[in-house]
């Protein structure tokens, strides 16, 4: 029998989806991402882009506390033990991840810890291969598997990944290569004080390299960058060269000027990329209508209709413009919605 709705994705906009179709008693099968090399290095790894993330300050209900006793009793205790201590400053992105997939588990949600490599929406039931060669069949699919962090593409960039080139503070930002040692982060947004603001732990000096004069990022969130006195805004500058040897790995950058000025070089012993988002759709092949940018496209205002009937999209894999926890968890309830509904009409 086909199932009537899977979920591919793993994140708040996934997790949010399955909660409701379970509560619609759909009884969702979810495909949460396998657990590779691959996906680590990719970003793609299960739970999504918050799991790599430090506070989470602006989702609500969660205000700063100590959550400590309430992560013990709601979050299954073999998770609970591989988490670091809660820092009582609200809610981390790995404990409310584990804390939203926690409640999709106590409804009874069915996960495969696989990727899904293949789709076929030319049939109904629609069809999905995942990476183990196993088939699935479903009557809906809602596809929440968001987007990933861009790399600049440098042949030295990539020479020197893991060896001091990250594009995940949180992931890799504590190691002893980095303690007391000058970084460099690389770009102007949100994130990228983010990473900066989370670096500045560890680190000596954070170096923020933009290529213009003054942040992307929303006004409350520069200005906690250039308060903080460990880090150090690099107006008008470019990564053109990631510097290191063999025995150190990455031991600086050189930046390249925006504004005709000669090339600089600052030493350093990791470089940090917070350069926006690709969102992740490769794995469909084209079978759904995707924007310029390879996010999909919502057909019908104000639905996450796909432009396939019965297909829906939920999260950042169809949001290049918000790219918020909430909002992705709203379209998963969206997402939830609508294809309970359209079940409902087609009599299945």
């Amino acid at each position: 029998m086909p199932e009537k709705v899977i979920v591919i994705g793993s994140g708040p906009a996934a997790w949010t989806a399955v909660i409701y179709a379970a509560r619609a008693a759909l009884r969702p099968l979810v495909f949460e991402g396998a657990i590779t090399e691959e996906n680590r290095l990719a970003g793609t790894l299960p739970l999504g882009q918050l799991a790599l993330t430090t506070e989470v300050e602006n989702y609500p209900g969660f205000p700063a506390g100590n959550l400590e006793a309430y992560l013990d009793d709601a979050i299954a205790a073999d998770k609970r033990r591989l988490m670091p201590p809660h820092e009582k400053h609200g809610v981390s992105g790995p404990e409310l991840m584990e804390l939203i997939r926690q409640q999709a588990v106590n409804f009874g949600t069915r996960i495969v810890t696989e990727d899904v490599v293949g789709v076929d929406f030319d049939r109904h039931p629609f069809r999905l291969t995942a990476s183990d060669g196993r088939t699935y069949e479903a009557l809906s699919v809602i596809v929440a598997t968001g987007a990933r962090a861009n790399y600049l593409g440098l042949p030295s960039e990539e020479t020197y990944k893991n060896r001091g080139v990250s594009a995940c503070a949180v992931c890799d930002g504590a190691l002893p290569r980095f303690r007391n040692k000058p970084l460099v982060v690389v770009g102007g947004g949100d994130s990228a004080v983010e990473e900066a603001d989370y670096l500045s732990r560890f680190a000596s000096t954070v170096y923020m390299v933009h290529r213009r004069d003054q942040l992307r990022a929303s006004k409350i969130m520069a200005q906690r960058a250039m308060d903080n006195p460990k880090i150090e805004i690099v107006w008008n500058r470019t990564l053109s060269e990631v510097l290191g040897n063999d025995a150190e790995g990455v031991t600086g950058v050189r930046l390249g000027s925006t504004v005709g000025q000669p090339d600089l070089a600052l030493d350093a012993s990791g470089v940090f990329l917070a350069l926006g988002h690709t969102p992740n759709t490769a794995f469909l092949e084209g079978k759904l209508a995707t924007d310029e940018k390879k996010y999909i496209k919502w057909t019908s205002p104000w639905r996450t209709c796909t432009s396939v009937e019965g297909v829906f999209a939920a999260g950042d894999v169809a949001d290049s413009y918000y790219r918020q926890a909430i909002t992705a968890a709203g379209t998963g309830c969206m997402a939830a919605l609508d294809a309970e509904r359209w079940l409902a009409a087609k009599g299945f």
